[in-house]
């Protein structure tokens, strides 16, 4: 009797072969994005073999540096903020670049010849203080449309709600990426066989509800009194607790089992401590697509907010809609 292998025989559908897909719905595509998603695509797969070769290469520790930020430069920052600048700058449909790593945005289109492009803001290696004990560590990143009439210097600021995609790539046991271009939630997995992003699920949904809450309780002291309140009654009723120090990773688990990710206020970062542009903005809109809730504040969807600065901070409430519910309601009480 003769057995397949069901591996070698499935439908393998690819980043490429998605973007694709997703260009033939608008007939009126040029390919441009596709072209960008492409190059957030190569950037990663570079980035995941540095990660990879980071002890071997001695590329772990800090760069003797600080960024924009105040917080300190790790070397394999540098790198993964090197390559995504390098492959994005390359591709003719990339206006304006924006990086945690960079003080002030790159523009790199900036004359009006009439053609629509795209801003670019990421993470490039957000959770990087994780890699010394190799523990999780990811890109974040948000595509924003720029129309022709728009000067690139002004384009970038524009509120979360008007991307048109934004993912993350997770460095771990595999190295994954999930995607949202607005309709839905796909991840895909790097399949090292083949070189490429193969999709392994489709219109992920976020579980409506689980006792889990992620968030760094040692800040519990200077977090604002409804935060406190919210903790003394999550583990009241039996509430777990994860935090793992990258938002990739902690996200990344909220999404796919639920519960509840927080950055609250503190005492050293009082109007929260996640940019808002390139952290909080394309995690919230892959959390929305998934039917989950993302919010600043009690009322105020992080997507609304209003952007006023690159580098802007925001506190973060986002995971399960009844979660993020409980939340509020302690927040209000």
């Amino acid at each position: 009797m003769t057995t397949t292998n069901s591996s070698a025989t499935r439908h393998i559908v690819t980043l490429q072969a998605h973007a694709l897909a997703h260009q033939a719905q608008h007939p009126d595509a040029s390919g441009t994005f596709s072209w960008i998603l492409s190059a957030v695509a190569g950037s990663a797969k570079r980035i995941a073999a540095a990660v990879r070769r980071a002890r071997l290469e001695d590329v772990l520790g800090s760069a003797g540096e600080t960024n924009v930020q105040g917080e300190t430069q790790q070397k394999l920052d540098v790198i993964a903020n090197e390559i995504l600048l390098q492959t994005l700058s390359e591709r003719e449909g990339v206006a304006v670049i924006a990086s945690e790593e960079n003080e002030e945005p790159v523009l790199l289109r900036v004359e009006d010849d009439g053609q629509s492009r795209y801003c670019v803001l990421f993470d490039p290696l957000d959770g990087s203080s994780n890699l010394d004990i190799c523990g999780s560590v990811g890109t974040i990143f948000s595509i924003l449309s720029k129309d022709a009439a728009t000067p690139a210097a002004d384009a970038i600021l524009q509120p979360g709600k008007r991307q048109v995609a934004a993912g993350y790539v997770l460095y771990g046991s595999s190295t994954v990426m999930v995607l949202t271009i607005g309709s839905g939630v796909d991840m895909f997995v790097l399949d090292p066989s083949i070189g490429a992003f193969v999709r392994v699920a489709q219109g992920l949904r976020i579980p409506p509800t689980n006792k889990c809450y992620s968030l760094n309780e040692a800040n519990r002291r200077t977090f604002p009194e409804g935060y406190q309140k919210y903790l003394d009654w999550a583990q009241s009723n039996g509430y777990s607790s994860r935090y793992v120090g990258a938002m990739v990773g902690d996200v990344h688990r909220v999404l796919l089992q639920g519960g509840v990710f927080m950055y609250p206020p503190t005492a050293k970062a009082p109007k929260g401590k996640l940019r808002l542009m390139y952290e909080a903005n394309p995690m919230a809109m892959l959390v929305e697509q998934a039917g989950g809730k993302a919010l600043a504040a009690p009322g105020q969807r992080i997507l609304d907010v209003q952007p006023e600065a690159v580098h802007q901070r925001c506190s973060v409430i986002l995971g399960s809609s009844a979660e993020v519910d409980a939340v509020v309601a302690q927040l209000a009480g």
